[in-house]
């Protein structure tokens, strides 16, 4: 997984201990959306007889095929440009393509991490970790790919 700006900011002898992503579930609503688009143009060739009604459907579909895939780009950037690592020294959280987001904090200041999961992020591994350092805000990272593993990683050591 090429971590760019974990590495760039890394310090001599600093080395990532664990490294993880936001987990899939993030292209969950494209995923609604594309169920939504393919049960609309089911519906629409299987009234082929009426004219009306299988072209509202056809165009609800179209519309609802360009939902999912804004949907599903936006999720895609999100991704890719998040960045989550641990290293022998830092926590490091980075996010945003034109705008950015960063958090770096020392591991012995952080305070605690408290992890917290969904029914649906218990099942499918994900959730969200908030970081509370000394002397500086709570700060939640959401949608992390296996977040009892993170937070091991980051309280460990």
């Amino acid at each position: 997984m090429p971590m760019r700006y974990v590495r760039r900011v890394l310090q001599p002898g600093e080395t990532i201990v664990y490294a993880t992503k936001l987990h899939w579930f993030v292209y969950l609503w494209a995923i609604v959306l594309f169920v939504i688009c393919l049960v609309l143009a089911v519906a629409a060739w299987s009234t082929a007889d009426s004219q009306k009604l299988d072209l509202a459907l056809g165009i609800a579909a179209v519309i609802f095929a360009l939902l999912a895939l804004s949907s599903a780009f936006r999720a895609f950037v999100r991704r890719s440009t998040t960045e989550l690592a641990v290293t022998n020294q830092r926590v490091i959280y980075k996010t945003g393509l034109l705008a950015r987001h960063t958090l770096e904090m020392n591991r012995a200041r952080v305070e605690s991490a408290v992890v917290d999961q969904t029914l649906l992020g218990r099942i499918f591994g994900y959730g969200s970790v908030t970081v509370r350092g000394v002397g500086s805000a709570l700060e939640p990272i959401h949608n992390i790919s296996d977040p009892l593993t993170f937070r091991s990683y980051l309280t460990s050591g």
